[in-house]
């Protein structure tokens, strides 16, 4: 989900050290940072695709693919997984408010608070250290299940979700993230932020190994996370193109390799919407 920016930096990278607090110690780390690497180098001589909206076949040439937690991986040089990993799903509130309300952040009215720009969604409370332990251990579970049906890496979106909810901090959301790129790479696979340039140097910080972007072109934000991550997976948006449209875009010097425009609704191939191209 793409967001507006507040700077906050030097805050969060303080906050890092809460993060770290917080984690449990584990086990040496089962990722191989090395092979990854590898499977990078491999991948960016390729091109990404970003099916969130439903799993298809990728085209020629596509060596990144992006899907649900719930699709099978496409068994490409790199499948990533995406998680959300700070709100929950579309259609998911009545599991949470049966199994886990407590986990649900609550407003002055008791309700669960809804992300103004996605009310389908409800934010996950990272305001103790014991909300966040609980939150990891339903979202570690499901970073295992990407990790045992193959994935390579994980993407965990709304880690910018102190920026929309009274209540969170970005000393919260860090510490959670930290648990969460711990537990990741414990199963052996790499994860990915998603937006959320503000947490800067915070984020890498953190455990990420690499970042997932929307719209960074539009934003004029391309450079910025370049200086954060060498490894940058960037999805643009049909009809939210930069002056000159996507062919300017591929001619940005700091547009990353692995570029990817889609529709909006990221639907599949036999949708008259779907739009895929590739710098």
């Amino acid at each position: 989900m793409r967001r507006a920016i507040a700077a906050a930096a030097a805050v969060l990278l303080a906050a890092v050290g809460c993060a770290q607090a917080d984690a449990e110690p584990t086990p040496a780390a089962a990722f191989d940072e090395a092979a990854f690497a590898a499977l990078w180098a491999e991948a960016e001589a390729g091109a990404l695709d970003y099916q969130l909206g439903g799993a298809y076949e990728p085209g020629d040439g596509v060596t990144v693919v992006v899907r649900d937690r719930e699709a099978a991986p496409a068994g490409v040089a790199i499948d990533v997984c995406y998680v959300n990993g700070f709100q929950t799903q579309p259609g998911e509130l009545d599991w949470w408010l049966s199994e886990h309300p407590e986990l649900l952040l609550r407003g002055g009215d008791g309700e669960p608070v809804v992300d103004p720009a996605w009310p389908d969604e409800r934010i996950l409370d990272t305001s103790t250290a014991a909300a966040r332990d609980a939150v990891a251990g339903v979202v570690g579970g499901w970073i295992d299940g990407c990790a045992d049906a193959g994935y390579e890496a994980v993407e965990l979106d709304n880690l910018d979700s102190w920026t929309r909810a009274d209540g969170l901090d970005a000393e919260g959301n860090l510490a959670l993230a930290a648990l969460l790129t711990a537990r990741a790479h414990s199963a052996g696979i790499a994860v990915a932020q998603k937006n959320a340039l503000e947490a800067g140097d915070a984020g890498p910080a953190a455990g990420f190994d690499l970042v997932v972007t929307e719209e960074c072109a539009r934003f004029d934000e391309c450079d910025d996370y370049g200086a954060l991550y060498e490894r940058h997976l960037a999805v643009e948006y049909e009809g939210e193109l930069p002056e000159g449209g996507f062919a300017a875009v591929c001619e940005r010097a700091d547009q990353p390799a692995l570029t990817v425009l889609r529709d909006l609704d990221l639907t599949t191939p036999d949708d008259p919407a779907h739009v895929v191209e590739r710098c």
